[in-house]
């Protein structure tokens, strides 16, 4: 007998008066119910979606939606749109794409141990950032300045427009027709003011906010020590920075420049995650039992604690002065601000030269609406592309992204 197979515990017992197995694990629904601790959000609780479909025999809803939003075109034009940094400043730094991997990863691992809904996690991890337009924060500051008159522009409210509406992959419905909770832990991030006061998001979205901030922190110090924007001694007078030095050193002793770098992000990585999730197993203790939505209505917010949290603010106001606003960084973000902002107003003074689904578009919606959609939809060389078609050439409609 194989001694290994005989420890491991029966999962599928039988019911001596149903000749079926009652807990199938090639049934997702089974897999959740024994993985999955009460208060995680269960595909079996889902409100479905907008367009009924008929479910699928061995996938379950949120993984659907993982899988629509990984092959969406929003999705793979994320390899072209800049984090922080510019082409123009390396290759080494994040785009859109490998940040998203990053939090991800970070989401899944927090998910698991907090034993919540990964398939959901996963999902509103890959879906978080579709919508930020070209040129990073910049981009997104110029359209909403640009658009103000009717709204501005949120990357959030326009990943929701991406999956709901200008993304064309069935012919039965427009958009990705992505479950409700899918959406609406978007659609949370959309309105994260609204949010942060009252009933609480669903813990997945929760985990998946706090790893965007976990990721983005971390890498942002490895790129701009990389690219010599920031030193680690300058970065060493903070306290989060100077607790991860101190840990590794520790373990590695003295290490080449490059090598300390690389395992100085993976230990603030790791000191924020572990921290998280120490509190919030402490946190959600006593709501075993309890369902997501009851969680939701407690109003429970899974936090650092104050220690960390007080050392991740002093690292993040570090990096807006040191980083974000560096003497090398700021000329390169206002001139990609003046080709976005020459561009819309070209297309509003004369949108025959939107592309035919846009110019269609603007048919019932407010044309700087729709021209604003179609250059937050664009990557970064392609925006200076169409840049110079728009601004040199005369006549004759953009291409389409």
């Amino acid at each position: 007998m194989n001694s290994k197979k005989a420890l491991l515990p029966k999962l599928v017992a039988l019911d001596p008066l149903n000749p079926e197995p009652f807990l199938d694990l090639s049934r997702y629904a089974d897999r959740e119910h024994l993985l999955l601790a009460s208060y995680a959000m269960h595909s079996s609780d889902s409100m479905g979606r907008l367009h009924p479909e008929q479910t699928h025999s061995y996938r379950a809803p949120f993984a659907r939606d993982r899988d629509r939003i990984l092959h969406s075109s929003a999705f793979r034009r994320l390899s072209g749109k800049m984090q922080v940094f510019t082409g123009e400043m390396g290759i080494y730094h994040r785009t859109r794409l490998t940040h998203t991997f990053e939090v991800a990863s970070v989401a899944r691992t927090m998910a698991r141990v907090l034993r919540l809904n990964e398939d959901l996690t996963e999902a509103l991890a890959l879906m978080h950032d579709i919508g930020h337009p070209p040129f990073g924060h910049c981009g997104e500051d110029i359209l909403s300045q640009c658009m103000n008159e009717v709204g501005g522009f949120s990357h959030n409210q326009f990943a929701l427009v991406i999956v709901e509406q200008l993304e064309q992959r069935y012919a039965s419905f427009p958009g990705l027709n992505l479950s409700r909770e899918t959406l609406a832990g978007q659609d949370v991030r959309a309105h994260k003011a609204e949010a942060a006061v009252g009933r609480s998001p669903m813990l997945e979205v929760q985990i998946v906010d706090a790893a965007d901030s976990i990721a983005y922190d971390a890498h942002d110090v490895d790129d701009a020590l990389q690219m010599g924007l920031l030193s680690i001694d300058e970065l060493s007078e903070l306290a989060i920075i100077k607790r991860a030095l101190t840990a590794t050193t520790g373990r590695h002793g003295l290490l080449p420049k490059a090598q300390l770098r690389q395992l100085l992000v993976h230990e603030l990585i790791d000191l924020q995650v572990g921290d998280l999730l120490g509190v919030a197993l402490e946190q959600i203790r006593t709501f075993e039992g309890q369902t997501s939505s009851e969680v939701s209505d407690s109003g429970l917010r899974i936090r650092h604690s104050q220690t960390l949290a007080s050392e991740r603010a002093e690292l993040e106001s570090f990096l807006f002065d040191a980083v974000y606003r560096h003497e090398r960084l700021i000329p390169v973000r206002k001139a990609a601000a003046d080709r976005l902002e020459a561009m819309f107003h070209v297309l509003v003074k004369d949108p025959a030269r939107l592309p035919l689904r846009f110019r269609t578009r603007a048919e019932s919606n407010e044309l700087p609406a729709v021209v604003g959609e179609y250059l937050a939809g664009m990557t970064d060389a392609f925006c200076d592309q169409q840049y110079r078609y728009a601004v040199e050439s005369a006549s004759g409609p953009l291409a389409d992204w």
